[in-house]
């Protein structure tokens, strides 16, 4: 077990050495800075012996003729620019590798989240994927920085200072060699819990961005229905557990250096009592030089056993950022590619169910769409009208059965092109924190003449409110136009898939947030719009749909009825009743109208 997670380890640092790789001109300067800086350790100690040297024979000459008494504190200042020198190149541009890994990280982390399939989404929530791109890309800078600058740096002071300590006295230096096994068990053990821990404080981390991105959204739920103390003790909850798992991981690093440190000084404890009693012919002066550098060793080795910590949560944070970015992107196998399309829409025998699940949630549907018709689907919530409406532009992807637009299978189109020629409108409009031009004319419609945006602005009859806007089209909306109201929404919702002109037209709800006089005026606008396109009208309310060239009746994932307007009144079944319970909410609607 522990030789897969070893390897497991490795993978992933190899994988992280890719991201470095653009980096190799700046890594290596850095490498050549700390070499600098560490080979500096052991001169400073050696200049120890050369002044004790120089205590006992003050006019001795060892300096290209210069004086000891001059020499040395000569050799110390130029020692001090050299180290700074290292300390300077290797710093900096180490920093500099660091955070191009981390920006290129954050980016493809970010990229790749615009490829996955709408299934991830449904199955992570917003808070973790958006920790991962914050909080876990930061646990990998400090394994790209803090880390890998203790390692370099420390790792080859450790290297010089032992290679000094075998060219000055081998024989001594072989005996502390031989506490080097005690530190490596106990940095073994240390990571493998460090490792755990940082995976929990991750997901940890992950429930605090949720459960603080969740109230902070739906904020008028929880003030509209008292949810602030609910809301107070979930966060609560989350940040304490974030806090003790955090904690947990202190109290492990606090236990374990102080009993490294135990051991480096038991080791240098011997090492007192070698020099003392197994001098041999050695000086004083090379006796303090050694046990100066000697003590210059457990400052690094502690320090390189604290970094373990880092590079573990480092390695974690990679693993899950790793997690994701080998997710399978969307499938388009798609090759067809067509500059316009005339919009008709074809269903075959479709069945349909999300996967991971056995409930059918459409069975055996098939309609016809011709070109410029509009078709409308009813039935109550959860009968698959929505599911049907985001199988069209392959949102999801279906097994059983064909969608055919102009005659070609959905699933043969490149996806991009396909979703060119489909507008949605959905219940839930999203908006951007823009301007009201900048959210209509979205993604490929950005640029779009403002012409253009404002005659779609005026069919969507949003052109009113818009231009009593303090900056008129300019005006910033607002988090999802949190600025306007349901029914503005809507219109500039409409506005853009008017802007868009495709030929053929998804209204999933998109009445349903309007009032009654807003209503009029997108009715008034869709019957404008829906000429010459092929529209699929998802309805609550049936007064938007008796127009509709074909009403498709449906209940538990089937059509159960299917005719115009007229023909389904006839028939007197579920439309019929449908008809006539919304018949009577609407007189309803308009009595209470009046009456105000």
């Amino acid at each position: 077990m522990a030789n897969s997670d070893q390897q497991s380890s490795m993978k992933i640092y190899v994988r992280l050495l890719k991201y470095v790789l653009p980096y190799w001109g700046a890594f290596a300067v850095s490498i050549v800075g700390f070499v600098l800086f560490a080979s500096s350790q052991p001169m400073l100690a050696d200049m120890l012996k050369h002044f004790l040297d120089a205590l006992q024979k003050p006019n001795d000459t060892r300096f290209m003729g210069v004086s000891l008494v001059l020499g040395v504190p000569l050799l110390i200042v130029l020692i001090a620019v050299y180290q700074g020198i290292g300390s300077f190149l290797g710093n900096y541009y180490l920093a500099k590798v660091a955070r191009g890994v981390v920006h290129d990280l954050r980016c493809a982390l970010f990229d790749n989240l615009l490829t996955l399939p709408n299934r991830y989404f449904d199955n992570h929530n917003s808070g973790h994927l958006i920790s991962r791109i914050t909080y876990n890309v930061t646990m990998v800078t400090g394994a790209a920085t803090d880390a890998i600058k203790v390692v370099i740096r420390e790792g080859l002071s450790v290297v010089f200072l032992f290679g000094y300590l075998l060219y000055s006295n081998w024989k001594m230096t072989l005996v502390l060699l031989a506490i080097l096994p005690v530190i490596a068990l106990l940095v073994s053990s240390a990571s493998k819990k460090f490792r755990k821990q940082s995976k929990k404080i991750q997901v940890a981390m992950g429930d605090v961005t949720h459960v603080a991105s969740e109230t902070i959204q739906g904020y008028r739920v929880v003030r509209s229905f008292g949810g602030e103390s609910y809301e107070i003790e979930r966060f609560h909850k989350a940040s304490a557990d974030n806090m003790n798992r955090s904690l947990g991981m202190t109290r492990t690093q606090s236990i374990y250096t102080p009993m490294l440190q135990l051991v480096i000084y038991i080791g240098m404890a011997v090492l007192m009592y070698l020099v003392l009693y197994l001098r041999g012919d050695a000086s004083a002066g090379e006796l303090v030089a050694y046990i100066t550098a000697a003590g210059l060793l457990p400052k690094p080795i502690r320090q390189l056993s604290e970094v373990s910590a880092t590079i573990q949560k480092g390695l974690a944070a990679a693993e899950s950022i790793f997690e994701q970015l080998d997710e399978e992107p969307e499938v388009d196998t798609g090759t067809q590619e067509m500059a316009r399309v005339n919009g008709r829409l074809e269903v075959r025998n479709l069945s349909f169910q999300y996967p991971g699940t056995e409930k059918l949630v459409l069975d055996d549907i098939s309609f016809t769409a011709e070109e410029g018709q509009m078709i409308a689907l009813v039935g109550r919530s959860g009968s698959g009208k929505s599911t049907l409406a985001n199988l069209i532009p392959r949102f999801y992807h279906h097994d059983k059965g064909q969608i055919l637009l102009d005659g070609v299978d959905v699933e043969q189109y490149r996806l991009n092109n396909l979703r060119r020629h489909i507008a949605l409108v959905n219940q839930h409009v999203t908006l951007f924190n823009d301007s009201v031009t900048n959210n209509i004319a979205y993604g490929d419609l950005a640029g779009a003449p403002f012409e253009d945006v404002r005659r779609a602005a005026e069919d969507a009859y949003a052109a009113e409110f818009i231009e009593q806007m303090p900056q008129g089209y300019d005006t910033l909306v607002g988090e999802n136009g949190v600025l306007l109201s349901g029914g503005q929404r809507q219109r500039l919702a409409i506005a853009r898939a008017l802007l868009k002109n495709a030929p053929l037209l998804i209204l999933d709800e998109a009445t349903s947030a309007l009032d009654t006089e807003s209503e009029r005026h997108i009715q008034a606008a869709l019957d404008q719009v829906m000429k010459g396109r092929t529209t699929l009208v998802i309805a609550h309310r049936l007064s938007t749909i008796e127009k509709a060239d074909l009403i498709l009746l449906m209940d538990k994932g089937r059509i159960v009825e299917r005719g115009t307007h007229a023909e389904l009144l006839a028939l007197n079944g579920f439309y019929a009743r449908l008809h006539e319970k919304d018949f009577v909410e609407g007189a309803d609607e308009a009595a209470k109208e009046s009456f105000v």
